[in-house]
């Protein structure tokens, strides 16, 4: 047992130092705040696939779309269904479908994919409808939606297969979506459905095996000095052509196309002339293949020139569980596009095409540059007036030499583990009059973090566990006006807010939480929401930056739990930390606690082996945050442990009564948020969040005890006989007078716990009877077994547990 135990010390050891120095380069929340189920829910039996979402504050509802169905839901209360409309596939429709070789009751199904408003009561809706993607308009009036019935066709605007990525924004009445244009999904395209439609050429130099991710609308004609023209700007993936691999390999890209494009007159018909394309840079901290772009936000400021595009990138590599948040600023794409160097192919010796940068003459008008002042001057005030030298020149090299970095040099955020799928950012005015971007990221096993940069430092608040069961965010929509957040996946739509300062009890734990959100109000003495706030917010207090608690009052005292200690047994004392990011430490009669051969250390408490009265006294469980260069160190436990000295009960007949001593404790710390990345067990024989285990561990136990008993016996018959000296023993006289007390049923109470002594069989007090005694050896050499369940008890290895985890 000792060999067990100093393995799994180490193996601890190992571990939590592996953690820490994970933790000081990736992320980890500081708090956990597992599933409840007040969090509001929307889903239909037999209705899956929640990832269309179109937020409506005007109508007062969240437009949601899944697999054949399209509902209206309370935008403030999304488990309220309002309205709802079904589109489902025709059974003719479903079996072309099923003759060109896809699943009828998955791929064959109507999935909507498209949400665009047009007017105050109009939304244009696209779906899959059997790999034969239709578009239609519909209306939300008088409580209703309704499919007006003016089906159009769908190919280039919407996705044949429901589960390849795909991006599409309406800006003014006209659609831009990024898509596959055909059935094999081998021509990718982007295009502008309106009355002069443009798309991209169909060239690998163009678009590579894309997966579209994200696109949006900048208005970069207001106050242009240099007249400039309107953007759509796209973030996707392809395989890239600027490398030499011997396989293929994805890289990141951001491109643009002008509002105003009208194509070529005669090159590029029809085709857009304003298209460029240059690579997202975004650095893990491991050598890895260039990670790919999954999801993009555009949060907005005033001065489009200010605002910023937040990324989340994964590796390509299955292997990877490192995800990383990069942000970009629309200056430095523009920066790119408007001045950077051009990459061109050149051939080599091979007949290999090799992409280098272009150091040639570049023509005038700029390839690819919106119609603007210096083109206005030379004659030229629409794109079909460029010149065939200028549009020559883009069809054959719309790929930027450079790539564009992010805003900070390198990612906001990177993160260990589950990997991150969606993010939305809101922007929160905090008490000290600074603005903060708080980030809200999507994982794929149904978590959404919150994290925040305060100078640099990025800080994730909570990770909050969203759905029951480990599934994959797919869509992430924010409501800053409503403080909601909607995230939808194959199993549901749910709604949480932006805030729950309700969730911090104390004032050391609002203001250590750092939400920007968050303010402790002396005068309620709980904390708010700042927006919430009375007029006067001088009695709040906020340290977003610092973490200082030095205005909240002093902690009262922890009450010691008293716990009484036998000698030879292994003690559990249960310490639950506030934070992940904290560290425990023990102290002992003013001593510092280290994990060796007498002690182990883990998040959840202290486990004190092989005990003797020397280790009776008071336990002290600190809690210990660094917050920058300030310690935060809090007294979470105290256990004070006292020699039990235990009645001694008489057998009722002669012999000798071998027993154990248990103590079981109620819970006494304090319930909180479980980190889900680093949790540790106890270093025993079992593990009792397997009961599998434990049943199997007991059979052993009870078998061991047995032949145990069995030997014994044939030991004492062999005596009886007169045959002892033939095994060379010396008999013990003290040994058949010894009597060990019995502890069938004593109960210790405290003001905290109440410390039950319990026999072989565990789980329950034991009745005061001898069937409870291990042995009862009886005068006439007689000798009687104890039930099988009593001797197969766990509790016979002697450990202390605390009562919830039996």
């Amino acid at each position: 047992m000792s060999l067990l135990s100093a393995l799994s010390i180490v193996c601890g050891l190992m571990l939590q130092l592996n953690f820490s120095l994970l933790s000081a380069e990736y992320c980890v929340p500081r708090k956990t705040v597992f599933y409840q189920s007040n969090l509001k829910l929307f889903k239909e039996d037999g209705i899956f696939n929640y990832s269309t979402m179109l937020i409506r504050d005007d109508l007062g509802v969240l437009l949601l779309g899944a697999r054949e169905a399209i509902y209206a839901l309370d935008i403030n209360n999304i488990s309220v269904q309002k309205a709802a409309v079904y589109w489902r596939v025709p059974e003719e429709k479903q079996r072309e479908c099923t003759y060109k070789g896809k699943h009828a009751e998955v791929e064959c199904r109507n999935y909507i994919r498209t949400l665009h408003s047009l007017n105050d009561t109009t939304v244009y809706v696209c779906g899959t409808n059997a790999f034969s993607p239709t578009c239609d308009y519909m209306t939300f009036a008088n409580g209703q939606l309704t499919l007006k019935g003016k089906q159009e066709e769908g190919k280039g605007k919407c996705p044949f297969d429901p589960f390849q990525r795909y991006s599409s924004l309406m800006v003014g009445n006209d659609l831009y979506s990024a898509t596959s244009i055909n059935f094999l999904g081998s021509e990718p395209v982007i295009l502008r459905s309106s009355s002069l439609a443009l798309r991209t050429e169909f060239k690998s130099s163009w678009l590579s095996e894309p997966n579209f991710v994200y696109m949006d609308f900048m208005g970069e004609s207001f106050d242009s000095p240099d007249g400039d023209d309107d953007k759509v700007y796209l973030f996707f993936s392809e395989n890239a052509m600027e490398y030499d691999f011997y396989r293929k390999v994805a890289v990141s890209r951001v491109a643009r196309v002008c509002k105003g494009d009208m194509g070529g007159q005669r090159t590029l018909q029809r085709k857009w002339t304003s298209f460029l394309k240059a690579r997202l840079d975004c650095s893990f901290p491991e050598p890895s293949l260039p990670p790919i772009v999954q999801d993009v936000f555009l949060l907005r400021h005033k001065d489009w020139r200010k605002s910023v595009f937040f990324a989340v990138f994964t590796p390509q590599s299955s292997l990877s569980q490192v995800s990383a948040v990069c942000a970009y600023t629309v200056s430095a794409i523009r920066g790119i596009f408007n001045e950077g160097k051009f990459k061109t192919s050149v051939a080599v010796e091979t007949s290999h095409v090799k992409w280098v940068m272009y150091t040639g003459e570049v023509p005038v008008p700029r390839p690819g540059a919106c119609i603007n002042n210096v083109a206005r001057k030379m004659g030229m005030n629409h794109s079909l007036d460029l010149p065939d030298k200028t549009l020559q020149f883009i069809r054959d090299r719309p790929l930027m030499d450079e790539a564009v970095h992010p805003l900070t040099g390198g990612p906001l955020l990177l993160k260990r583990g589950p990997l991150l799928t969606r993010i939305v950012v809101d922007s929160v005015l905090a008490l000290d009059g600074e603005t903060y971007n708080v980030m809200f990221i999507g994982t794929e096993n149904g978590y959404v973090q919150k994290a925040v940069n305060f100078d640099g430092e990025m800080f994730i608040i909570e990770q909050i566990q969203v759905y029951e069961n480990p599934v994959a965010i797919k869509i992430l929509r924010l409501s800053s006006s409503k403080g909601q957040l909607y995230a939808g996946s194959e199993s549901g739509a749910i709604q949480m807010p932006l805030c729950n300062c309700g969730r911090y009890q104390s004032c050391e734990d609002c203001i250590l939480s750092r939400d920007p959100y968050c303010a402790w109000d002396s005068s309620t003495q709980q904390c708010s929401s700042v927006y919430s706030l009375s007029a006067s917010p001088k009695t709040a207090v906020q340290s977003l930056k610092e973490g200082n608690v030095s205005q909240c009052p002093s902690p009262g005292p922890i009450a010691a739990v008293d716990l009484a200690l036998i000698p030879g047994n292994n003690i559990q004392l249960p310490c639950q930390l506030h934070s992940n990011l904290a560290q425990v430490h023990w102290r002992f009669s003013d001593l510092h606690l280290q994990t060796n051969n007498k002690y182990y250390i883990y998040s959840r408490g202290l486990l004190i082996l092989n005990t003797s009265t020397s280790d009776a006294g008071l336990y002290f469980c600190d809690s210990v945050e660094q917050i920058n260069s300030r310690i935060y160190n809090r007294t979470v436990a105290v256990y004070h442990l006292q020699v039990f000295e235990p009645t001694v009960a008489v057998s009722p007949s002669p012999g000798i009564t071998v027993t154990k001593y248990f103590i079981q404790t109620s819970k006494t710390a304090t319930t909180g948020s479980q980190p889900d990345l680093e949790s540790e067990d106890l270093p025993m024989a079992e593990n009792q969040s397997d009961t599998g285990k434990i049943s199997r561990l007991k059979v052993a136990v009870a078998l061991l005890s047995l032949f145990c008993l069995s030997l014994i016996g044939v030991i004492l018959w062999l005596w009886k006989q007169g045959h002892w000296k033939c095994f060379g023993f010396a008999q013990n006289s003290k040994g058949s007078e010894g009597k060990r007390p019995s502890a069938d049923y004593t109960h210790i109470k405290n003001r905290n716990s109440e410390i039950k002594l319990l026999g072989a069989e565990a789980g329950r007090p034991c009745t005061a009877n001898n069937n409870h005694t291990a042995v009862d050896f009886k005068g006439n050499g007689e000798y009687h077994f104890p039930p099988l369940a009593n001797i197969a008890s766990l509790d016979g290895l002697g450990y202390i547990h605390d009562e919830s985890e039996i």
